[in-house]
């Protein structure tokens, strides 16, 4: 019998004073030259006095296959005089259980704008949401994931004060530039203007503002500001926090002449921050959230560098050393694609391009989140006219699409803003009855996949577009962010045949197999099975006992036959019947299985 693959599962690497020494003044030379040293000291001393106490677990796992998490805003769900991180911390108590290993609490900061990715102050708890003690319980039972919004701040921010003012620290935190200068070569992923014009005591600035008006970027190019961060990452350790979201990650550098996007000194910054959470919080996980293509998004990992616009790929020796995760950003846009098209031999491609992980990286996989589903990562995937049909569908079925500014000046789509629900209403031929069916299948499709789940609180309970909340914030990203209040997700949740319910109880069921099967562990291989365009089949496994399970999917609104080779080797377990599998000769559309060999 020949060998069978294995994998090493991934574990916390702690790093000791000394190497932590070495590798610190190594990238904090790469980013300040001369003046490392003097960093490097600061640094020692700010983690000597603010380094939260930490267990001593060496070598434990940093995930498994019961990790999965969900995506929440503190204010998702409304009670009447409860703070809504109570009420969301209760309603996962009551309704979810054990289902999620993981919470991501999107900004529950004071904020002016963005619904929280503004921040006024990184150190408080907004008053409507709640309070510390709120945050530290959520952390208490669940992976708590907290979004460091580090390239930009809100101008209601102290610092910005302080810049207005001329005072210390704010008034060298911001990057003034002269509104002459030709910035035509910096990548936008918005097309409101680079630089806002703003009147100070020494007369009007302009200032760099990537994302808009209200969130006004910082200037890593001082070490202040980095080392300002870090004291707030280690807040944010102190308070339980396991995950690190870098938000916005790849715009933190600037240099004029230059795109401003993945800059090596980015990279660098990373790599600092993952020098610090392995040095004082082993198994923390850094996330970097960067919606652009593929493969530049691979880059996050410490894989490839990117240098002059190309990737360099590093020798097979040295191990990564920037972020543990990554988002799957091509996945939500290419399942769309795939499932409102009927073809999935794009998705299957794009499956089997994906590189092998080494042990400490790992993807995180998601249909929806509190942005929309980026367009960018298409580029090279699907032609402009398969685009374009797509974005044409997703406004017909109700949602909006948000614009960039290219290099040219010219708009381009950045982003489809509406729910993952309405955008399950039909296929190109226009609506049918298959919303349900379709939305599960699309679910249970990216649960499968190698690497951590995260299902957005709007997922789970199947919400409609929110067009009263686009009329009421002006903004068309609201569509995907409605408050529920309680009682009323309650009411249907209670109900007989609402979508709400069928969506809530399929998916927490297809969850609470998941995490209870080895074959979803993080780590196992993954394999792509040659199959016709209407069908998608993943191997995962074989585990080292020769354990293996298939995820088959239809992804068609007709019946397909199932003739796959593999299902003629062995007897076979289905796993969310708990029954032996019993062949069948076509699959019903929509219908997915997984499947169990065991040894």
């Amino acid at each position: 019998m020949p060998d069978l693959p294995t994998f090493t599962p991934s574990v916390a690497t702690p790093l000791d004073a000394e190497a932590f020494r070495r590798r610190a003044h190594g990238h904090l030379a790469f980013l300040y030259g001369p003046r490392a040293d003097e960093v490097l000291r600061r640094l020692l001393t700010l983690l000597a006095h603010q380094a939260p106490p930490f267990p001593d677990t060496p070598d434990a796992p940093l995930w498994s296959e019961r990790d999965q998490w969900l995506i929440s805003y503190g204010d998702s769900l409304l009670e009447e005089e409860r703070a809504p991180l109570a009420v969301l911390d209760d309603f996962l108590a009551t309704r979810l259980g054990d289902t999620f290993s993981g919470v991501h609490l999107l900004p529950f900061f004071p904020w002016s704008s963005d619904d929280g990715f503004s921040v006024i102050h990184y150190r408080e708890v907004a008053d409507d949401l709640g309070d510390w003690p709120h945050v530290r319980a959520l952390a208490g039972r669940y992976d708590l994931a907290v979004d460091l919004v580090l390239n930009h701040v809100s101008r209601e921010s102290l610092w910005f004060v302080d810049y207005l003012t001329g005072s210390q620290p704010g008034r060298d935190y911001f990057i003034e530039m002269d509104p002459e200068t030709d910035l035509s070569a910096v990548v936008r992923p918005r097309s409101s203007p680079l630089l806002v014009a703003v009147p100070t005591r020494r007369g009007t600035r302009h200032l760099w503002a990537t994302f808009s008006e209200d969130q006004i970027d910082l200037d890593f190019a001082n070490p202040d500001v980095l080392l300002e961060f870090i004291g707030i990452l280690l807040f944010y350790l102190g308070q339980g926090a396991r995950v690190i979201r870098l938000d916005a990650i790849a715009y933190l550098w600037k240099v004029v002449g230059t795109p401003c996007i993945h800059l090596p000194q980015t990279h660098e910054v990373v790599r600092l921050l993952r020098a610090v959470v392995d040095h004082v919080a082993p198994g923390t996980l850094l996330l970097t959230e960067t919606n652009v293509p593929h493969r530049e998004n691979l880059s996050y990992f410490g894989l490839e560098r990117l240098a002059d616009g190309s990737l360099e790929r590093l020798s097979d020796e040295q191990a990564p050393d920037e972020a543990h995760l990554v988002y799957q950003f091509p996945l939500p846009p290419l399942l769309l694609h795939t499932l409102t098209s009927g073809e999935a031999g794009t998705l299957a491609a794009w499956l089997k391009s994906l590189p092998s992980l080494p042990p400490g990286c790992s993807f995180l996989n998601f249909t929806a989140s509190h942005d929309g589903i980026g367009v960018r990562p298409l580029e090279g995937w699907l032609p402009p006219h398969e685009i374009e049909a797509l974005l044409e569908l997703m406004h017909r079925f109700g949602g909006f699409v948000s614009m960039r500014t290219r290099d040219d000046g010219s708009d381009s789509p950045y982003e489809i803003n509406i729910t993952w629900f309405d955008a399950m209403k039909g296929t190109r031929r226009g609506p049918d009855p298959w919303q349900v069916q379709r939305f599960l299948c699309g679910q249970q499709l990216m649960l499968g996949l190698q690497g951590i789940p995260a299902l957005y609180l709007h997922v789970l309970t199947g919400t409609l577009n929110d067009l009263e909340g686009v009329e009421r914030s002006g903004r068309l990203r609201s569509i995907n962010r409605r408050r529920w209040h309680r009682d009323e997700l309650e009411l249907l949740l209670d109900s007989p045949d609402t979508p709400t319910r069928m969506v809530f109880e399929a998916l927490t069921r297809r969850l609470a197999v998941r995490r209870r099967e080895p074959c979803f562990h993080p780590d196992a291989p993954q394999r792509v099975l040659e199959t016709p365009p209407e069908l998608l089949v993943l191997e995962r496994g074989p585990l080292p006992d020769g354990r293996r399970l298939l995820a088959i999917h239809n992804v068609t609104d007709a019946p397909q036959p199932l003739t796959l080779p593999a299902l003629g080797q062995g007897a076979w377990f289905d796993l969310l019947e708990k029954a032996p599998w019993t062949p069948v000769e076509s699959l019903a559309p929509y219908r997915c299985l997984w499947l169990v060999q065991k040894p």
